[in-house]
């Protein structure tokens, strides 16, 4: 039996939670029922945070807010230049904030709070990457239509963008949505999950601060469907982007497509990290640790499954044994932390029932595979599970905790076959000193992103998606910006129009 983690009690235990109202106009109010949701620390157990809780009337206000900037408000309107600075100045804000929005996200979702400072860092270069492109978005011109004609293709913002967001990365996600949704031009209702909502209130007050205009972006907390529902169904937005699990996807779109909106889909992964007996077996190991228990497992590109040549399968299990030993599961505000709290005692129970249900199909712990016992909040030891089989649901189904299920190969192609067994194709890696087994398990991976040798790490210059049931479409990107408008074709004809039609 592990002995107890001791959580120490952060200020914030001893204080009333922290109360957050809607944004809507550029105003923050109460919710139109006055009702509140509280949240409670995973990682401490103590109410921390306390926010209105919105309903339709508050959806329908807000999209009218946003409606209202868009069509009348100066945001549109403005250079390109004028945009761009709003989000560079939005970004000095947040670095100058970084502690505190760490902070918040830490104590929300129990991540590490080393993990969470990394995050927001990551979100400053987004904002400054997205404040880049509104500048160089452009359109294109055709002078090869003939003498009289001249074809010009421009892009327009798209409208009023609903944007989704879910618990796991709460500040980075909206992060990379809304700053590209802004240098389009566009206005936004933004819903956070009702878990972890404090830092995208907080997002809100420094777009303000920065000069965003009333009205541009709005911020609701809520459930999926008094919130989330009606702000994908609403007649005026013209787009949905949203983060989460691809069972909520489905239903997202399916809630779009009576007005045929426009959808961005980020959604879920089970994403493979396949290793050769020519690899740096010493660093593989550590991506496959890192990959398997950062964020708790709870990230749609953990590196959930280990696919490992046979050959050496028993020693490569033993050294990720070693490492998993190593990591540092417990509170949240210890900078030493690796591990933190899962999201919700529901959430982890989810999480135990998979590793359950494998190892009644016949696989094996290898590691942890127990939930820790703490003097406060809800922890899982990282888990590896051996002996798994390409047609159990751990290796096929997002199980979204730390969770590490390890298979096996002999060739490249049955690699690549057990790469792509699955319903998802959000991301894969591969390790090797071969270039060519590199770029056939690249090539052949049905999936958005291709790690070799690394795995797990971001650029906003690189697009980011998935195949498959992981999504539509790309965040990040030099087209980043473009995904939130439309392109109109405007067609010039100098001097008297000869084609006649009827003599």
């Amino acid at each position: 039996m592990n002995a107890p983690l001791r959580i120490a009690m952060p200020a914030e235990a001893s204080a009333a939670p922290k109360t957050y109202r809607l944004l809507i106009g550029g105003r923050h109010v109460e919710a139109g029922d006055g009702r509140t949701i509280e949240r409670r620390s995973p990682g401490h157990g103590f109410a921390v945070s306390r926010y209105a809780q919105a309903g339709e009337a508050d959806v329908e206000a807000a999209v009218q807010a946003a409606h209202k900037a868009f069509e009348a408000g100066p945001w549109p309107r403005m250079k390109a230049s004028e945009r761009a600075a709003v989000l560079l100045k939005t970004a000095d804000l947040i670095e100058a904030r970084l502690e505190d929005i760490a902070r918040l996200d830490a104590l929300e979702s129990g991540k590490p709070i080393a993990q969470a400072r990394g995050e927001i860092a990551g979100a400053v270069d987004i904002w400054r990457y997205a404040a880049a492109l509104a500048r160089t978005l452009s359109g294109e011109s055709y002078a090869n239509l003939g003498d009289p004609m001249l074809g010009v293709v421009i892009r327009e913002p798209v409208g009023v963008v609903s944007i989704i967001t879910p618990w796991n990365f709460p500040f980075l996600i909206v992060s990379q949505k809304l700053p590209f949704a802004l240098a389009a031009g566009c206005t936004a209702v933004v819903k956070p999950s009702e878990m972890t909502s404090a830092s995208t209130f907080l997002l809100g007050d420094l777009l303000l601060e920065a000069g965003l205009p009333e009205g541009v972006v709005n911020v609701l907390a809520g459930l999926g469907a008094d919130v989330g529902a009606p702000m994908v169904a609403h007649p005026l937005v013209e787009m949905v982007s949203f983060t989460g699990s691809t069972r909520v996807g489905k239903l997202t779109m399916a809630a779009a497509a009576p007005s045929l909106k426009k959808v961005s889909m980020e959604l879920g992964g089970k994403n493979g990290q396949i290793v050769f007996p020519d690899a740096d077996l010493e660093a593989a190991a550590d991506a496959a640790v890192f990959g398997g228990f950062f964020n708790a497992g709870e990230c749609c590109n953990a590196g959930s499954r280990l696919i490992v040549h046979e050959n050496i399968a028993d020693d490569f299990l033993a050294a990720v044994k070693r490492l998993t030993a190593k990591v540092k599961v417990g509170d949240p505000l210890d900078d030493a932390t690796r591990v933190g709290a899962m999201i919700s005692t529901d959430h982890l129970a989810k999480v135990s029932g998979y590793v359950d249900a494998a190892t009644s199909e016949g696989a094996t712990i290898a590691a942890g595979g127990a939930g820790l016992p703490a003097n406060a909040g809800q922890y899982l030891d990282p888990t590896i599970v051996s002996g798994v089989r390409p047609d159990m649901a751990i290796a096929r189904e997002e199980v979204f905790g730390p969770v590490l299920s390890v298979l096996t190969f002999d060739t490249v192609e049955q690699a690549v076959q057990i790469a792509n067994d699955t319903p998802y194709g959000l991301s894969a890696g591969v390790w090797s000193a071969d270039i060519d087994t590199c770029m056939t398990v690249s090539r052949g991976a049905r999936s958005g992103t291709v790690w070799v040798n690394t795995f797990m790490e971001g650029y906003p210059e690189l697009p980011f998606g998935g195949y498959k049931q992981s999504g539509l479409g790309r965040e990040l990107g030099k087209r980043a910006v473009e995904d939130y408008t439309e392109e109109k074709t405007i067609q010039f004809h100098s001097g008297r129009r000869t084609a006649w039609w009827v003599g």
